[in-house]
C-alpha cells in the first residue's frame, strides 16, 4: 500500500514554515547529513516500486544474540527502474540477494542497499526479490524509547527475547523498504526459535512446524497493511490465555494474552479490563481495526509498545504507569493497555506518511486516554484527566519534525497533543460534530491509509466549516503557546475586559470561555484588541483550552488584580 508525495518539495515547505512561525526560534538546528537522507527521503529509487507483500522467515540464536534469514519481497512497479533501495543496518550482514532465481548486483551505502536488476522493470509490472541476511542487530539500550533487541531472561530463568523499533525503523533486524509511506498489503512471519521456547508475532497464528536440530517454526499471517516497525518477534517460555470479545451487534473478537509461565492468575485478573476499554474505543473510534487478526497482549521484558494485533505488554500487570498514577486522581486502569490499544486505530490503522508526522499518532493516540476516561467517569474526570500533565509539557519546540530525513517533532506531542485536540473540541463546540469528525476519521476516511499533516487539516476543517488551519499551525507547527493577553479595569461593579491573541501563527484566532455567575460564556478573540463588559466576578476556563494567560497595560486602561 503505497502513499504518494513529493518528498523533497515537502522538506523544504516544512523547513519554510518552521522558519517562518519561529517554531525553532533560539534553538539550535538539527544537523542532517547522507545517510539522514537515504533513510528518510521516498527517492526515486524507493516511489519506483509499491511493496505488496513481505515473507519474512528468522532464525534466532539467543546464546550468540544473533539471528539469521530471508525476507521474500514481492512488490509492484509505480514507473519503469531499473534500480531500487531496500534498507538494513550496515551493522547487518546481507549475504545475496536474489531477482528469477539468480544472484544481483548491490552496493551500500550506510544503512541503505542499493539493488541492480538485470532488466528494465515496467510500470505495473509484479515481481519478487529475496534478500538473505544475518547478523547481531542492534541492542535496545533503554526500550521502547532507545530501539533494538532486548535478550533477557524471563524469572524462570528461560530465554526472553523481544524487539522494539519505532522511530530507528525495522531495518535494523530485517531488510525492508524502510519508509512509513510504504506499507504491505498483508505479512506472513515465520519465526524459527529452539524447543521449548515459544515466538509470538503479529496477526493470526498460522500452526507450528517441527525444524530438525531441536527447532520449532511459529508461522502467522498479517491480513491487514502494517507498518515495518510495528512487525514484532517475542521469545519466551509463553503460555497462551484466550478470550473473546463481543460487541454490541453481535459481532466478535478473538483476545489472546500471552504471559510468561506463573503470571497466567494475574494476567487472567488483570486483563479484565480489556473489554469494556474495547467497548469505550469502539463507541468513539469505530470498530477494531483488525478483526481478522484478532487482538493480543504480550508480555515483554520493557515497558509497551504499539504492535499491530501483538501489542507489547510490560506494565507488570499494576495500574498507571508502573503503579504511578499520573492524572492524580486516582484512576483504577493500566496505562499501557489503554495507550498502545488507543494505537490500534491511531498510528496502526491511520497512518502517517512520515515520520515527520509522528504527532498523528501520538497525539490523538494521547487523546484517546481521555476518551476512554470520559467514558468510563464522565466528562468532568476526563478534564482534570487531560489537564493534569500541563506542567510537563516544555513548548520550547515543535510537535512536527521535519520531512524526508527520519526527523521526529518533540516529545511534547503526547501530551501538547492531547491538550490541544481537547482545546479543538471546545472550540467546534458542538460535541455531536466534534465525536463523529473523530469517529470518521479513524474508522472511514483514513483507515488502513497513510496521511500527513496537510490532509489532517484539510480533514478537519471541511467536516467543522471552521477555518481552524491557523490553530493548527500554532498548536504542531510551532513551539509555543498562544498567549491570551488582557487587562482589566473596575468601575460601578463592573468589570472592563479587553483581551487579544499574541501567537507566532499570522492568522491565528480561537474563542475563549470565562465562567460568570455560574454561567459559561463564550468570546471570540484574535489578534486585535477586544473589549468585553463583565459582572464583577469572572474567570477563564482553561480546562477547556491550552493557552497561557498574561496580564497587560493597554492605553486607557489600567491593569488592576
Amino acid at each position: 500500500m503505497k502513499f504518494v508525495r513529493d518528498c523533497c518539495q515537502h522538506f523544504l515547505l516544512a523547513i519554510i514554515i518552521q522558519l517562518l512561525t519561529g517554531a525553532t526560534i533560539g534553538l539550535a538546528q538539527p544537523a542532517f547529513n547522507r545517510a539522514d537522507t537515504l533513510r528518510g527521503t521516498l527517492s526515486e529509487l524507493r516511489s519506483c516500486f509499491d511493496v505488496t507483500h513481505y515473507d519474512l522467515s528468522v532464525t534466532i540464536d539467543s546464546s550468540s544474540k544473533s539471528l539469521s534469514g530471508a525476507n521474500i519481497i514481492t512488490f509492484k512497479a509505480t514507473e519503469d527502474f531499473q534500480q531500487l533501495q531496500l534498507d538494513l543496518f550496515e551493522n547487518m550482514t546481507v549475504s545475496q540477494i536474489q531477482f528469477e532465481n539468480h544472484p544481483l548486483e548491490f552496493t551500500r551505502e550506510f544503512n541503505a542497499i542499493f539493488v541492480q536488476l538485470p532488466r528494465l522493470l515496467k510500470k505495473g509490472d509484479k515481481s519478487q526479490l529475496v534478500v538473505y541476511f544475518n547478523g547481531k542487530p542492534r541492542v535496545a539500550k533503554n526500550p521502547p524509547w532507545d530501539g533494538g533487541f532486548i535478550w533477557t531472561r524471563s524469572e524462570n530463568k528461560q530465554p526472553w527475547i523481544a524487539v522494539s523499533c519505532q522511530g530507528i525503523g525495522a531495518s535494523l533486524w530485517w531488510p525492508c523498504k524502510d519508509h512509513l509511506s510504504d506499507e504491505p498489503d498483508s505479512m506472513d512471519i515465520h519465526c524459527s526459535v529452539p524447543s521449548p521456547l515459544v515466538c509470538v508475532s503479529n496477526g493470526q497464528d498460522r500452526g507450528v512446524t517441527n525444524d530438525m536440530a531441536g527447532y520449532k517454526t511459529y508461522n502467522w499471517h498479517v491480513s491487514y497493511p502494517i507498518n515495518n516497525y510495528n512487525v514484532s518477534i517475542n521469545v519466551g517460555d509463553y503460555v497462551l490465555l484466550h478470550d473473546v470479545y463481543e460487541d454490541e451487534t453481535g459481532d466478535t473478537l478473538s483476545l489472546d494474552y500471552y504471559v510468561i509461565r506463573g503470571n497466567e492468575n494475574k494476567a487472567e485478573s488483570h486483563f479484565k479490563q480489556v473489554k469494556p476499554m474495547l467497548a469505550c474505543y469502539e463507541k468513539f473510534l469505530g470498530k477494531y481495526p483488525f478483526p481478522a487478526d484478532g487482538y493480543a497482549l504480550v508480555q515483554t521484558p520493557y515497558l509497551g509498545m504499539e504492535h499491530q494485533g501483538a501489542i507489547a505488554y510490560g506494565n507488570k500487570f499494576r495500574t498507571g504507569y508502573l503503579g504511578s498514577d499520573r492524572s492524580g486522581q486516582g484512576l483504577e486502569f493500566d496505562y499501557i493497555i489503554v495507550h498502545e490499544t488507543g494505537h490500534e486505530w491511531w498510528g496502526n490503522s491511520v497512518t502517517a506518511g512520515d515520520i515527520a508526522d509522528m504527532w498523528i499518532h501520538e497525539s490523538f493516540c494521547t487523546y484517546s486516554e481521555a476518551i476512554y476516561v470520559e467514558c468510563m467517569h464522565g466528562y468532568d474526570t476526563a478534564m482534570t484527566y487531560v489537564n493534569a500533565l500541563k506542567e510537563s509539557v516544555q513548548n520550547n519546540a515543535s510537535i512536527m519534525g521535519i520531512y524526508g530525513v527520519n526527523h521526529e517533532g518533540h516529545y511534547d506531542m503526547y501530551v501538547k497533543g492531547m491538550l490541544f485536540l481537547n482545546t479543538l473540541r471546545h472550540v467546534v463546540n458542538n460535541d455531536a460534530l466534534w465525536w463523529n469528525t473523530i469517529k470518521s476519521m479513524s474508522d472511514t476516511v483514513f483507515k488502513h491509509s497513510a496521511t500527513d499533516y496537510n490532509e489532517v487539516v484539510n480533514y478537519f476543517e471541511l467536516k467543522t466549516n471552521i477555518q481552524l488551519r491557523p490553530l493548527f499551525e500554532q498548536y504542531v507547527q510551532c513551539s509555543e503557546l498562544p498567549i491570551l493577553e488582557y487587562s482589566v479595569k473596575r468601575k460601578n461593579k463592573q468589570v472592563t475586559l479587553r483581551m487579544r491573541w499574541n501567537a507566532q501563527s499570522k492568522n491565528f484566532n480561537m474563542p475563549i470561555h470565562i465562567w460568570a455567575k455560574g454561567e459559561r460564556l463564550r468570546f471570540e478573540i484574535s489578534k486585535k484588541w477586544k473589549k468585553i463588559v463583565l459582572p464583577p466576578t469572572f474567570e477563564f476556563d482553561q480546562l477547556t483550552g491550552y493557552y497561557t494567560l498574561k496580564k497587560v497595560k493597554t492605553r486607557n486602561s489600567v491593569s488592576i488584580e
